[in-house]
């Protein structure tokens, strides 16, 4: 492809009043609306002041400009341009919106978690957000510190020599839907993973249950959060866990007493990589025994548990060599869980917990917590809440468009269906919005465009 003019042939100018490059914020906004983001933000969201007033606009206005793309306070000015402001009310200026940020305080971050409790309940609801959750829900917990790269509030080096802000995370998915975010919470950059993890986890489960988790929910974590407080609070929900193992001096002596016979071997339709060496593995052994745990009573007040030891070995080999090693050798990775699931098929939940929300770490690293856009602590943490609710809503934009886009990466989703130019036009009291011909995606996204203004179910 080439360019079909000239140079001196082609000017550009910025003066088009009705154009908006953002035609896929009208779904998306609607749908926001009739999960009731505004109402339940000006109900549960009271900071005083006029700087606090109006919150249902505010925050509407901060998830509009994240669900753009905005990773910063100056990006919330992209919902201003063109004709946006002729297709929504109450759009407040990116100065508005960063002192509203900076006056909440960590009472209001608690109500706001309630928003976006409110607003997840609700699209689970109102869209197929999580088909199959009732049968089987997967609840995964993680932290991820995010590197930051100039002195904010609770700004210091974890655990991984980065100097940052840290976060837990929670996520709800099931066997066939993507995830969405059930909890946050900002923590300072040297905090441990699974510090006040239990507390967090049982606001989470909770949620889960409201978003129609009714059946049987496998908490998945990584060997971090491997305490008795958070093992009670899983077991007091009624839900299994399933946590990986640390290779302790007790899990490698049970691991080294499994008989030979006992390993038995299996294929794997998709190869998996291997964490410790990057290799793609098809071939591994599983084996299961019980391990007694969490006998330090001062440690675990809860006391002592038995549990399911599952481990999955994986023959070390020597690349690039012919010579056959003098005994056999292995890398192991064991788990714990209490869930009634068979060997093989437990082995196989806990191992996709990576991928799941590992990516939805890496979608909201390279979206809106590219970096926290605040030197306030709190103000942070608001930002971090707000970004869960543009997830979700962006999982539920998607769920609209079905197909690949139920699924779908949310860059992927701004791509496609939001970032899509259209022209304004109005005629007997009613705006049309004049998209390009031959847009790749022209079905998906007439379809959600139609499922989002169409009437809402009846409450009964």
């Amino acid at each position: 492809m080439k360019a079909s003019h000239t140079r001196g042939g082609i000017d550009a100018r910025f003066d088009h009043p009705t154009l908006v490059s953002q035609a896929g914020l009208v779904p998306a906004m609607r749908l926001a609306q009739d999960a009731g983001l505004s109402e339940l933000a000006d109900r549960h969201v009271r900071l005083g002041g006029s700087i606090g007033a109006n919150a249902g606009a505010k925050i509407a206005s901060i998830v509009a400009g994240m669900v753009c793309g905005a990773d910063s306070i100056d990006d919330l000015d992209v919902i201003r341009h063109g004709g946006l402001p002729l297709l929504f009310d109450g759009i407040r200026a990116p100065s508005t919106l960063g002192s509203f940020l900076r006056y909440f305080g960590i009472g209001h971050l608690t109500q706001l978690q309630h928003v976006a409790h409110g607003v997840l309940v609700r699209l689970a609801a109102q869209t197929p957000l999580l088909p199959g959750v009732d049968q089987l829900a997967f609840v995964d917990m993680d932290s991820k510190t995010q590197q930051v790269h100039s002195k904010k509030q609770g700004a210091a080096y974890g655990h991984k020599n980065l100097f940052g802000l840290d976060y837990q995370l929670i996520t709800l998915g099931t066997p066939l839907a993507a995830p969405v975010i059930l909890d946050s919470r900002l923590r300072g950059g040297n905090a441990h993973s699974a510090r006040n993890a239990a507390s967090l986890l049982r606001r989470s489960l909770t949620t889960a249950r409201a978003c129609g988790a009714t059946g049987p929910i496998l908490v998945r974590m990584d060997s971090a959060f491997f305490n008795g407080e958070v093992i009670t609070e899983v077991i007091t929900a009624g839900a299994w866990f399933s946590i990986t193992a640390r290779h302790s001096g007790n899990v490698t002596a049970a691991i080294h007493d499994i008989p030979e016979p006992h390993w038995q071997p299996v294929t794997f339709a998709t190869p998996i990589r291997d964490q410790d060496t990057g290799q793609l593995i098809t071939h591994a052994e599983i084996a299961e025994t019980s391990l007694t745990v969490l006998t330090n009573i001062t440690r675990h007040p809860t006391g002592p548990a038995t549990l399911r030891l599952i481990v999955r070995r994986v023959p070390i080999t020597t690349p690039h060599t012919d010579q056959q090693p003098l005994f056999p050798a292995y890398r192991y990775h064991a788990i714990l869980t209490n869930s009634p699931l068979e060997k093989t098929q437990a082995e196989a939940c806990h191992r996709q917990r990576a991928g799941s929300i590992e990516h939805v770490l890496g979608q909201l690293a390279t979206s809106t917590l590219t970096h926290f856009p605040s030197h306030a602590f709190i103000a942070n943490a608001a930002w971090l809440i707000l970004a869960t609710i543009t997830h979700n809503l962006l999982r539920a934009t998607g769920c609209l468009a079905t197909g690949r886009f139920a699924r779908a990466h949310t860059t992927t989703l701004r791509r496609t269906l939001i970032t899509v130019a259209a022209q304004l036009t109005r005629q007997a009291r009613r705006t049309t919005l004049r998209l390009p011909t031959h847009w790749p995606h022209r079905n998906a996204w007439l379809l959600l465009f139609d499922r989002a203004h169409s009437p809402p179910p009846l409450q009964h």
